[in-house]
Formats: structure tokens, sequence, C-alpha cells
């Protein structure tokens, strides 16, 4: 079977995506890239039953490989992240604190220094409509040096090297959101400073050294 292994992969993480709850019913889809072929979650298919023989492959310019159903509708998003960066995983979710936040700002701001992992301040991509050009480019412009962007009124996306990272960089997404809604409920979050968050990176380069202890 082409792209066995990522075709198994998208069943495994769509359905953690589903247990996790980061999706519902058919909402969200994944892919993967291996050299110019991509393998995606198909059109209409919840991703809690998911078989690795009904997802697509298709190649970077969009057409069908192999497969029976047809590609998922965001097919273009995941087509444009993958012609302009070095990504080989996509995951696009419609999770509950994630999508709170792309209804309501413009912006995710670095209010916990976890958010550096994912490039800094998050950015909300402007509204269009699932499956156009329009979405695609927004998106494409949002993930500009980071790996997770959120979708105006939609919910969420995040990129990496395999499906792994990338659904491990939803998950944080997710978290962050949450941590933030959480916090607009008791007060005002402080936002982190661009200097204390050069000090995050400066100490993760430099982690303190532990003597060992002499017996």
């Amino acid at each position: 079977m082409l792209l066995a292994e990522q075709r198994r992969l998208l069943c495994e993480y769509g359905r953690r995506a589903a247990e996790t709850g980061l999706v519902v019913g058919t909402a969200g889809n994944l892919s993967a890239r291996a050299g110019d072929l991509v393998a995606v979650t198909p059109s209409g298919v919840s991703l809690d039953r998911l078989e690795p023989e009904a997802c697509p492959v298709i190649d970077v310019e969009g057409h069908l490989v192999d497969g029976e159903l047809q590609p998922s509708s965001e097919t273009p998003m995941h087509l444009a992240v993958y012609t302009t960066t070095d990504a080989r995983a996509v995951v696009h979710t419609h999770s509950i604190f994630g999508t709170v936040v792309a209804t309501t700002m413009t912006e995710l701001p670095p209010i916990h220094y976890n958010a550096l992992l994912l490039g800094g301040t998050v950015r909300v991509a402007e509204y269009a409509t699932f499956g156009t050009p329009e979405l695609a480019a927004n998106v494409r412009a949002a993930l500009t040096d980071r790996q997770a962007a959120l979708l105006a009124n939609h919910g969420g996306v995040t990129v990496g090297d395999d499906l792994h990272k990338a659904f491990e960089a939803t998950r944080l997404l997710e978290w962050l959101c949450e941590v933030y809604v959480r916090a607009k409920s008791v007060g005002e979050p402080r936002v982190l400073t661009e200097e204390q968050l050069s000090a995050v990176v400066r100490r993760a380069f430099d982690p303190p050294r532990f003597p060992r202890r002499e017996d």
C-alpha cells in the first residue's frame, strides 16, 4: 500500500484527536508528507473510525494518486503549508478552547513561556470559508515562523517534522488557549515581555549544572 506507514499514523493520531476531544465527528483533518506525496484523511469520515486504506494519497499539486475516497475538503490548506514550509505533517482541529480564542481574538499572547515552543504569539488567520484558496493563503501567512495558528471562527492548525510533533503542538496549543480562557475568568492575564521570553531562551541554552555528590 502506497505510504502505508503515513496512512497508519493518520489513523492512530486521528483516533487520539477524537479520544482527547480535539475533534468531534467528521470535523478536523490530518496529513503527512513523504517526498512529493501526501497522505491525508478523507472527507466525511469520523477520525475515530479511520482505516489506513480509506486515507487517500495525493501529490503536492493536489492530484489523487491512490485511494477510493476523496481527500478532506481542507486539503488546499495542507498543500499550501507543504509548498511553502519544510513541514512534514499538518494537524487541523476544532478544539473547544482553541475555537473560543479564534472566535474572540486576533492573536493568543504569550502568557506562558511554553508559547515559545510554537514560535511565540499565536496569530489568528483572517476568516475565510473552509476549503477555499483564500483560507489556505490566510493560514499560510499566519504560520510564518510559527508551528501553530488559529483560524478565525473555525479552529486551529499545527505543523511539525512528523505527525507526533504536529499532534503534540496541537495539544500544547489547546492547553495554552485553555489557560488563557480560564485566566480571563479570574482577571486580566499577564503577558510575558520580550525580555522575559528572551531570558527563557537563554536559560534553555544554558541550563543549571548540579555537581555530583562525592560519597
